[in-house]
Parts: structure tokens; sequence; C-alpha cells
């Protein structure tokens, strides 16, 4: 089946997706690296896309924000297929946004799991969970963002430069408790990660 490029991204910036997902009447935040961004106060980097994240169970309140806009979901392999009831069911938690008209993808939405208004952290669902109103924080603008110490976890698991990067930048930030909460949790499903000697010599 034959879709949109999947390189051809020009991401929204995380203001003008926050005023378009202000009407949304469930939990939603930024996360991945505008979300380091977001908890930095500054925009450190440049980004090739931005991620938000929705309760999967409420996902489909989302898309009839956007009727400008195309969803797909990836499938394995570069490809995409169509929003459907079967490929919501599959493996992958992402789906894609499509502006057909300027021919760019916008944003892509994460499908999480929770348990009412509790998070459910991807990485080891039965342990990692918090409730979502210590797991959303708020930029000085207002804009939700996943805490950055959640948002480090997910990036643990296979860093990239820019992830290295991200963790060096916000490592002399974090509080006692973040610092805490993040070893913790490496050390489930992470344990032998060298981030966690960093952390215990701040």
């Amino acid at each position: 089946m034959n879709h949109p490029d999947v390189d051809a991204w020009e991401a929204w910036h995380p203001v003008q997706l926050a005023e378009r997902l202000r009407d949304l009447p469930v939990p939603w935040y930024v996360a991945a690296g505008w979300a380091v961004d977001l908890f930095r106060g500054e925009q450190t980097r440049a980004h090739g896309d931005i991620e938000v994240a929705v309760p999967a169970a409420h996902f489909a309140l989302l898309p009839p924000l956007f009727p400008e806009l195309d969803f797909w979901v990836p499938a394995g392999g570069g490809a995409l297929v169509p929003l459907t009831a079967d490929a919501l069911a599959g493996d992958s938690h992402q789906t894609w946004a499509w502006d057909p008209a300027a021919g760019r993808w916008r944003f892509d939405v994460f499908r999480e799991p929770h348990h009412g208004d509790v998070w459910i952290c991807r990485r080891d669902e039965q342990r990692i969970r918090r409730p979502y109103r210590e797991i959303i924080r708020r930029s000085d603008g207002g804009i939700p963002y996943l805490a950055v110490e959640a948002v480090l976890l997910f990036k643990a698991k296979h860093p990239r430069d820019k992830d290295e990067a991200d963790f060096a930048g916000v490592l002399p930030l974090l509080s006692r408790a973040e610092r805490g909460w993040l070893d913790a949790t490496l050390g489930l499903v992470h344990p032998d990660h060298p981030w966690r000697a960093r952390l215990r010599s701040c």
C-alpha cells in the first residue's frame, strides 16, 4: 500500500500543538525530546518531530480535533497503514498525523497504557505506575509534558547521541526525588545502565 514519505517531517511547535489540543478532555502531554526542552525552559537542540501521548482508551477523542489531517499507524519495516480499528489493535503504540495539504507529517501520538487516572509505563507495566497528577508537569507557558525522569527512562533503552546529550543536560537540574525515581526504575528495567552511577554521584 502506498503511503506518504516517512521522512517528510515538518513538525508543529509545542505551542501550536497545545493550542489545538486545548479542548481534549483527557490527560495528554508532550513526550520525548521536546519534553526535555520544556523542562529546561528553552529549546536546546533541533527536533525533527514531536510526540504527544494520550491514554490509549481515549485516543478516539483526538483525531476529530484535526479534521484537516490524516492519521497513519506504523506497521513495521518502515510501512504505514491508514488508521483503522484493526491498525489500532496491532503492536504499534504510535499514530502519525499527516497534513495532505502541506505534504508533511505534523506530530506523532503515543497511545499509552493506563488504569483510570494512573499512568502505566510501557517499559514495565506491572511495576512502574504513577498517577497522572504526578507524571504530568507544565511548562511556564502551561504546556503539559511528561516528567523528565520518565522521559529519560524511555530514552535509556537505546540511547543515541541526542539522548546522551539530553541526559547530560538535565542531570544537574534533577531534584533528589527525580534522580532517585529514575535510578530505581532503571534498576527494574536496565539494572546495569551506566546512567545509574552518574545519578548517584550527583
